[in-house]
């Protein structure tokens, strides 16, 4: 394994091929699979990784004829990046138009990760779809990832995600949107695999997978005024629908929103449109957001004025990166804080 401690500095393709090769699984037996570890500091192992694997082991089992239409997943315990994942596919159902199968991912003989996926035989039917909001293109968005590196507060994460291409274009409570007062928390990014992909529709729909987990959880903290370093983040489950092909190395915008934060849970869902205006997916995700007690204010009423709330500017020598955005950008189980450090939940849900 190589240095786990070095910044990527390969190519986006060089990044990309990475990651294929990372989500290329072994077979050890008839429906049971074994997935890679990527080089990294972390400890625990990316939601976004452990869905694209399991993804990948189902296809392994069902006749090209038929395509993943949803898949519906929960997490169950950190994963550990030091021994391979283990998938067991169980083949719950053939039928003529729909197949379904039920993945579960274990390591240390427990079960860390449960994911259940549903494919359809391509069929002509109706057709409707959302129509795109009107957003800034990628390219006036703010590169998450450089912006992790040139502050050295990605805690490993900006090196495990360098196949990814990561475009913020701001959230409802920092701006950078359109005001939407029937939607207090919301959050917009810009998306694709930096490096190009081969034209295998599988490959495109386990990439996507990989980077459906970045950043979703974080749009259910949009709407509060709370110190990101006193909120324990977790995923709990994750569920996608997949509407129409595309492909996962062109830009798609992820169109996020929080509908409910509850119980120390947030829900958070996402719209996902390719540049022409395509819907071709639809992610939802719960997941834990305690707020420690004594630090976290966490209760945010809906208001017609999203932005109008002050919020503490970061350093002066961050003012010049988006400042007051930046303050409290949520990315996925954890919160990065520009002006700080990336600040990891400090244990698994309990």
């Amino acid at each position: 394994m190589s240095d786990p401690t070095a910044i990527p500095t390969g190519t986006p393709e060089e990044e990309t091929r990475k990651l294929v090769e990372l989500l290329d699984l072994e077979r050890l037996d008839v429906n049971l699979y074994r997935g890679r570890q990527p080089a990294t500091t972390r400890q625990r192992v990316y939601g976004g990784q452990v869905a694209a694997q399991a993804l990948i082991a189902a296809n392994h089992t069902v006749d090209p004829d038929y395509h993943v239409h949803s898949l519906h997943s929960y997490f169950l315990l950190p994963g550990d990046y030091q021994v391979p994942i283990i998938y067991d596919v169980e083949r719950i159902r053939d039928g003529r138009s729909f197949l379904t199968r039920r993945v579960v991912a274990r390591q240390h003989g427990r079960a860390i990760y449960y994911q259940t996926l549903n494919y359809q035989r391509a069929e002509d039917g109706f057709d409707h779809q959302d129509a795109m909001p009107e957003v800034k293109p990628p390219t006036d968005g703010v590169d998450l990832l450089e912006l992790m590196r040139s502050r050295g507060t990605d805690d490993g994460l900006a090196q495990e995600w360098a196949a990814l291409d990561v475009r913020w274009i701001g959230n409802s409570r920092h701006g950078g949107l359109a005001d939407d007062p029937v939607r207090p928390s919301r959050a917009g990014v810009w998306l694709r695999i930096a490096g190009e992909l081969s034209d295998d529709p599988n490959e495109h729909l386990a990439m996507f997978t990989y980077a459906s987990d970045v950043t979703l959880l974080g749009v259910s903290l949009a709407a509060h005024d709370t110190d990101p370093s006193k909120v324990q983040m977790a995923s709990l489950d994750h569920t996608i629908w997949f509407h129409r092909p595309f492909r996962a190395d062109e830009w798609w915008l992820y169109d996020q929103w929080s509908p409910s934060a509850s119980g120390a849970r947030g829900l958070s869902l996402g719209r996902v449109f390719t540049q022409d205006g395509s819907l071709v997916a639809t992610v939802a995700q719960e997941g834990l957001i305690r707020p420690h007690t004594g630090h976290a204010r966490p209760t945010a009423e809906p208001t017609t004025e999203p932005h109008s709330e002050p919020h503490s500017e970061p350093t002066s020598d961050h003012r010049s990166a988006e400042p007051a955005r930046w303050s409290g950008l949520v990315i996925t189980a954890r919160w990065y804080d520009p002006s700080g450090a990336a600040l990891r939940s400090s244990g698994p849900p309990g």
